[in-house]
């Protein structure tokens, strides 16, 4: 036989603890655990649960030391409090395992409730469930790798340097260059032309990029 408990939903234990903290009646049964709606047809183990961790005695009457650890109202010495009923409750787990048990991952409680009661992997897995329950209420997680922490969306961003990009300067070169008059043949009468070219230069351009200019000017529009 079991001599730790169990019950195939662990989540109607937390519950019960729960209404227990905001109402401790002066006794608790199976037809209280009825009327609250949880666990149908399951009640005694919730009764045997209490029971174990010394909440309410074998009659069903809260316990002085149970009434004290659910009816404080500050967080953190529920907590404490509770924690010690779980660890007198489960005496023979921390015994054997000191506060490691309270970090001891589900496979692990599996194989020792087992190995305890000498009990089938089913019920060794809901004893493992109600103990985990339990531990989480005494504020301590169930032994497992916390996960990442993600950054919020609206964390600040690492600022990235950005590179200046140019910025093009207002101001240019100007070249005026006037051609010398030219004599155009094969017209009526003597005809002078003069060429007025002007160029823009870039102020940022490169000594390249003048030659290439020039060098296609004198390619093209001198003679």
């Amino acid at each position: 036989m079991a001599t730790h408990p169990y019950i195939s939903g662990a989540g109607n234990i937390t519950q019960m603890i729960g209404f227990l903290r905001k109402s401790f009646p002066a006794t608790v049964s199976s037809d209280t655990v009825k009327k609250l709606g949880l666990a149908s047809k399951n009640e005694s183990y919730v009764i045997n649960v209490l029971q174990f961790l010394g909440l309410i005695d074998e009659e069903g009457k809260r316990t002085d030391e149970g009434h004290a650890a659910l009816t404080r109202h500050d967080e953190a010495e529920f907590k404490s409090l509770f924690g010690d009923l779980v660890r007198k409750a489960y005496s023979d787990l921390f015994e054997l395992r000191g506060d490691a048990a309270w970090q001891m991952n589900k496979d692990k409680l599996i194989g020792y409730f087992r190995s305890a009661d000498k009990t089938s992997d089913i019920i060794g897995s809901r004893q493992a469930g109600v103990f985990m329950a339990l531990r989480e209420l005494a504020g301590y997680t169930n032994g497992e790798a916390p996960a990442a922490k993600a950054r919020p969306n609206n964390a600040p961003k690492k600022a990235v340097p950005k590179r200046p990009r140019p910025v093009p300067s207002t101001m240019s070169e100007e070249v005026v260059m006037e051609e010398t008059p030219t004599i155009l043949k094969q017209q009526k009468g003597d005809v002078a032309l003069t060429v007025r070219i002007e160029i823009n230069l870039p102020a940022e351009g490169t000594q390249e990029t003048y030659d290439a200019i020039f060098k296609s000017i004198r390619a093209n529009l001198f003679p």
